[in-house]
């Protein structure tokens, strides 16, 4: 578990995946649908098949890793505001993140900011060197939060849909 004053960033546990799990298929597959055009049933699939190529034997037995960003509140009590996804290449040293989120009504508060910042140091006691993400078009928000915290775009990814 890594904190700072007002953050902690640590392993989720494992009866409170399926709260995430209920999270990331909703919207994951919204994405999907919007972005690539699938339909819902599609969507869901590729959503949960993902879940369950990375996490299918359990939490604790996949090299993927699922963290709870919890804010400490005025009564000195854990809040959940977040999750984190990401993947440790120990040959590379490097993590590629696979979802951020913040939870609406903690959003431009700094749990973003902090939750990187805190991700990076406990990297860093593991040699990592360089974290990867990949940014949605349509998230300027999350392209801000990125880049304010010192990310720099190293490509786009680009796409054509072609008919018959």
């Amino acid at each position: 578990m890594f904190t700072d004053k007002t953050i902690i960033l640590r392993v989720m546990r494992q009866h409170e995946f399926p709260a995430y799990q209920d999270y990331f298929i909703f919207s994951y597959s919204e994405d999907l649908m919007q972005n690539k055009g699938l339909s819902t049933e599609v969507a869901n699939h590729l959503a949960v098949k993902s879940l369950d190529v990375s996490f299918g034997m359990g939490l604790l037995k996949s090299e993927h890793q699922l963290l709870c960003i919890e804010r400490v509140n005025e009564d000195n009590q854990c809040e959940l505001v977040g999750y984190l996804w990401h993947c440790i290449d120990c040959a590379a040293k490097s993590s590629y993140i696979y979802d951020f989120y913040i939870d609406e009504p903690y959003r431009s508060q700094g749990y973003g900011k902090q939750a990187i910042a805190l991700l990076e140091r406990r990297l860093s006691t593991e040699s990592v060197n360089h974290i990867a993400l990949r940014v949605a078009y349509d998230n300027p928000r999350a392209l801000k939060l990125y880049q304010d915290v010192g990310f720099t775009i190293s490509g786009y990814n680009m796409e054509k849909s072609i008919t018959a």
